[in-house]
């Protein structure tokens, strides 16, 4: 058995009808991704609500928990979570027999079990509280036999708050968290025999239960002189003196007291303590760190949900990245997979769900058990319901590592297929006054490989079922066709040499196309990622150091690839960088001299790139960006006149992931080049 889906109505962000929450889950690991407020505690805070959990601990619901509308009209009086689990065992079936419900599928009548939760505000007020009656009924549409205490306590959760102290739920005391696991432990019951104080310990103290070693525990103590001194002092002394003739008080030192054996076993288990210490040291350190009890806690949750015979296995967890290092948080999401996938001795799987707001976890998750958060809806990344094909779920695998996987908790995403990009486009930013950092956008540098697969991770399959990501996308890419003094000019074919057939190279010229094919060419790579709100932007020229050359920013492109061609010799002292940039304004000024045109300027410029290897496109991105910053606010060099100077395309990427308002879409202020 699983829980396969949620339905939350008017329960905090959450509203009813079509803004209500529905989520659909599978069985395994599920791994709850996106910004902050999304509703991911929401989620989690539902579910322990509707299930309950096997703490106990006391969940009230709010007044603030009932959803208010975004227009401030009166909060909702009715919160509704109904969760539907399939998969039913043969025990499940016969455990729930008076609940299910029967559905039609595939002709065949399938047995299923709804939990419905309702919890209604009333008028009236107990002490300054008020009253909130809870209802919890089975049938899909609430109207079955309502739910047993037994019956919700086989499908209670395990939950581990995001800042949970560990170390204090494992430490002995009353109502201990390690007690509670041990208690619901099989082998902690039924293994070993009682110990029988006329026939005296057996052989082998290790075949006794956990009630017989309490029991020969009391024996041994009552036996102890210093306890037997300590007993018979205070009757003698003390509670001979205070009790009724007739009456006498008298004192026993027990380990635990109570008949019942169930609340013997309890006190005996209450009284230990779980330390955690490395293999090669026998003696635990003074202290362990948090991140160290907290895989202790987890391990220890997940040995009782792996090891009972009963009830519904299932773990909430929120935050496991909690005090852990980020390879700690690989392994323990590793772990938690593996532990996932593992069937029970009951045949079943312990069904775990997280949240997490860490790239690291994010991007150890196979991505079908991903579901974003956004917008008050659930979008699981699962093969069907994105436009991924199935190959491209392994290709994302292979590629999606934690620097990619920050895409899942930004308000807005940019693809780039490079370094230079990669580093460039957040200064650009910035200068026009639409900092990324300020709008929640992340950038995420593919490489030049897969940059449409990662874009239709935010394409849905079933737009007008399932609704859109609102999450703004934009892909960059080049247009890789070069004007036609380009090959000359980088080097690809000699001066006056007759150049390839077109069949037989690979790089392309504007007179290769027609301006209608141009354009065609240009359609099909923006097509390869573009609809709902993902959107590709392609080069207006050839590639990124070109266009910038191209647009405007000639001079600060040509000093940047300078600087990156000697930025060992910088680096390394044996050059400065005022000598380099003075070098290379005047070799600029020299080919101002010559009157090129635009294309042959800013091919020149591209060729340095080209033409050298160690001429490092990245490393002049970093170069260009701090002469743009240093730049920046001067008279002449404000973001509107940048506006006017720099690519289309990239204005138009930059506008689209920071949502530019209609009164920047008609700025066109002008600067010269190399101002």
């Amino acid at each position: 058995m699983f829980l396969a889906e949620l339905r939350i109505e008017n329960f905090r962000l959450f509203g009813e009808g079509a803004l209500a929450f529905t989520l659909s889950l599978k069985p395994g690991l599920t791994a709850l991704v996106g910004e902050n407020d999304t509703g991911k505690t929401a989620v989690m805070d539902a579910l322990r609500l509707a299930l309950g959990t096997r703490d106990q601990e006391l969940f009230r619901v709010e007044e603030t928990d009932f959803h208010q509308p975004p227009d401030g009209t009166e909060r909702c009086k009715e919160i509704r979570i109904r969760c539907k689990f399939d998969g039913l065992t043969l025990q499940d079936k016969a455990a729930f027999v008076e609940y299910l419900t029967y559905e039609d599928r595939d002709a065949a009548k399938v047995p299923a079990l709804f939990l419905n939760w309702k919890a209604v505000a009333t008028e009236k007020v107990i002490g300054q509280r008020r009253f909130t009656s809870i209802e919890v009924r089975s049938g899909k549409l609430g109207d079955g036999p309502a739910f047993e205490p037994e019956a919700r306590a086989r499908l209670f959760a395990t939950y581990l708050r995001p800042l949970r102290d560990a170390e204090r739920a494992m430490s002995a005391g009353r109502g201990s968290r390690l007690s509670q696991i041990l208690q619901h432990t099989k082998e902690v019951k039924e293994r070993g025999q009682d110990y029988d104080p006329m026939a005296g310990p057996p052989s082998d103290l290790s075949a006794l239960s956990v009630l017989g070693i309490g029991d020969l525990t009391n024996d041994l103590l009552g036996r102890h002189p210093g306890v037997q001194t300590a007993r018979e002092s205070l009757n003698i002394k003390y509670l001979k003196e205070l009790s009724f003739r007739g009456s006498q008080l008298k004192g026993a030192i027990s380990v635990s007291p109570s008949k019942d054996a169930d609340v013997r076993r309890r006190q005996l288990l209450e009284k230990l303590d779980l330390e955690l210490r490395d293999e090669t040291d026998p003696v635990p350190p003074p202290n362990r760190g948090l991140g160290s009890n907290n895989l202790l806690f987890m391990a220890c949750e997940l040995l009782l949900l792996g090891s009972e015979a009963d009830g519904f296995p299932i773990l909430l967890i929120e935050e496991p990245e909690a005090h852990l290092h980020p390879q700690r948080q690989l392994r323990l999401m590793r772990f938690l997979q593996d532990k996932a996938n593992e069937p029970r001795s009951d045949g079943q799987q312990v069904q775990i769900i997280v949240t997490t707001h860490s790239p690291n976890l994010a991007s150890a998750i196979a991505l079908d058990s991903l579901v974003l958060l956004q917008g008050g809806k659930a979008f699981p990344l699962s093969f069907g319901q994105t436009e991924l094909d199935r190959s491209d779920y392994g290709f994302l695998e292979r590629f999606l590592d934690v620097t990619k996987a920050n895409m899942f908790f930004a308000r807005s995403l940019m693809i780039v297929e490079g370094d230079a990009e990669n580093i460039l486009l957040p200064t650009l930013a910035r200068l026009l006054g639409r900092d990324f950092t300020e709008n929640g956008v992340s950038i995420v540098n593919v490489g030049g490989t897969g940059l449409r697969r990662f874009a239709r991770i935010y394409q849905r399959k079933h737009p007008d079922k399932d609704g859109t990501i609102s999450v703004p996308v934009a892909c960059v890419a080049d247009l890789d066709v070069m004007p036609d003094c380009a090959p000359e000019i980088t080097g690809r074919v000699k001066s006056g040499e007759a150049w390839p057939e077109k069949s037989d190279r690979r790089w392309r010229v504007k007179s290769d196309f027609t301006s209608e094919e141009l354009e065609k060419r240009r359609e099909e790579i923006r097509m390869k990622a573009a609809g709902q709100n993902v959107q590709t932007f392609v080069a207006d020229e050839w590639t990124l150091e070109y266009d910038l050359a191209f647009s405007g920013l000639t001079k600060d492109v040509w000093i940047a690839a300078y600087l990156a061609k000697s930025d060992e010799q910088i680096n390394t002292g044996r050059k400065t960088r005022v000598a380099v940039a003075l070098d290379a304004k005047r070799s600029f000024a020299v080919f101002l001299s010559r009157n090129l045109s635009k294309e042959e300027l800013a091919s020149s410029v591209y060729a340095i790139f080209a033409t050298n290897s160690a001429t490092s496109k990245a490393t002049a991105a970093q170069y260009l960006a701090r002469l743009l910053e240093a730049r920046k606010g001067k008279r002449r060099f404000s973001g509107e006149k940048l506006r006017g100077i720099l690519p289309r395309y990239l204005l138009a990427a930059i506008d689209h992931v920071t949502q530019k308002s209609e009164a920047d879409a008609g700025r066109k202020d002008e600067v010269a080049p190399g101002e």
